[in-house]
C-alpha cells in the first residue's frame, strides 16, 4: 500500500472550478433538455422545428460531448499537477 505524505494537500485552482462547474453545467441542462423533448411529445407538441424547439433538440448533442472532454481536461491537469508535486517533494 501507498503512503500518504504528510504535506498539506495541493490546492484547487481557479481554472479547475471554472471546468468543473461549466461541465457540470453543461451536463445539468442537457438532461434537462433531454426530458423536456421527452416529455414534449405527450404534452400535444408536433412540430419540433419552430421556436426555441431546435435548440431545445440539438442542445445535447453538443454539449455532452463538450462536457465530456472539460472532464477529460481536467482529470489530465489533475494527473500532471500531483505527478509535478510528487516529483518536488
Amino acid at each position: 500500500m501507498s503512503t500518504r505524505s504528510s504535506g498539506p494537500d495541493l490546492p484547487v485552482r481557479r481554472i479547475d472550478r471554472i471546468l468543473a462547474f461549466m461541465a457540470l453545467g453543461l451536463t445539468i441542462l442537457s438532461i434537462v433538455c433531454f426530458f423536456a423533448v421527452i416529455i414534449a411529445r405527450p404534452l400535444g407538441v408536433q412540430d419540433f422545428s419552430a421556436g426555441i424547439w431546435p435548440l431545445v433538440v440539438v442542445l445535447p448533442l453538443i454539449a455532452l460531448p463538450i462536457a465530456f472532454v472539460m472532464i477529460l481536461v481536467l482529470l489530465i491537469m489533475s494527473f500532471v499537477r500531483r505527478s509535478r508535486a510528487n516529483k518536488g517533494a
